[in-house]
């Protein structure tokens, strides 16, 4: 089968360097849909490998596509059944964070994992409203249980009002980094690289995966000022469908670190 992952634009996804450089040679013309039907079948290299009419999909770096999990499998799967007569890259999320792993990060894990606790030293949530009461006290409901979930694990960080720079303490970035290690897959670490940068929030991708969080609450402590103004002013209608396109990255890393 042709190297079908070569002909699609996958994204520019908000990873490091090494995974954008990746994918920066790939075509942008969408391709015809060639194929019948999209199912799972067992790899050579993975678990579970995504087939199109019985042959495994293959990345721009002929990796099998394929995942530990049968259910993430499927839903792999699924985002390749569900295609019409050309295959849009744009729906296909959870392909092209499968892709961006095997081909990106899986070459360049370490780059990753830094590029993801970068963001614990200027974390959104510890950056707060000082003004008005309402604000204020909608981002601290929202907000401090996280705080306080990642000072039990031994991150206690510091908060600051307004965008003023504030250093954290070493020990709680080497804590925050003892947690993100038990996400060192480079799968699970693609999911957290884009929660993280989706969010600005390491503490939220962390408590998401360690389960002290819904998704649908974690998204909204993500968009607490967001939120606020639209209540405020009401919605531009720009920024509700980039928003809503980054709900879709966001779910489907949600799926990704869930199918453990």
């Amino acid at each position: 089968m042709r190297d079908i992952l070569s002909d699609l634009d996958l994204g520019e996804d908000k990873l490091s360097d090494p995974v954008r450089e990746t994918q920066s040679g790939l075509k942008k013309t969408l391709p015809k849909r060639f194929y019948q039907q999209a199912s799972v079948i067992p790899g050579t290299e993975s678990g579970f490998v995504v087939a199109l009419d019985g042959k495994p999909v293959r990345t721009p770096s002929r990796r099998e596509l394929g995942v530990s999990n049968a259910d993430l499998a499927q839903a792999i799967a699924a985002e390749w059944q569900a295609q019409k007569d050309r295959i849009d890259p744009a729906t296909m999320p959870l392909t092209r964070l499968v892709n961006t792993a095997l081909d990106g990060v899986a070459m360049a894990q370490e780059e990753v994992f830094e590029d993801i606790l970068r963001y614990a030293g200027s974390d959104l949530i510890c950056y707060r409203a000082e003004a008005p009461e309402a604000l204020v006290q909608r981002e601290s409901e929202l907000w401090d249980p996280y705080l306080d979930w990642a000072a039990q694990m031994g991150a206690r960080l510091v908060l600051s009002e307004g965008i003023v720079h504030v250093e954290q303490p070493a020990e709680a970035i080497r804590a925050m980094a003892a947690l993100l290690r038990r996400y060192a897959t480079p799968l699970h670490l693609t999911a957290l690289h884009t929660i993280t940068s989706l969010t600005g929030s390491l503490v939220l991708a962390l408590a998401l995966a360690e389960g002290q969080g819904e998704p649908s609450e974690i998204w909204a402590a993500a968009h607490a000022d967001e939120d606020y103004n639209i209540a405020q002013w009401g919605e531009d209608h720009d920024a509700a469908v980039r928003r809503a396109k980054r709900l879709i990255d966001f779910e489907a890393a949600v799926l990704i670190l869930q199918a453990r």
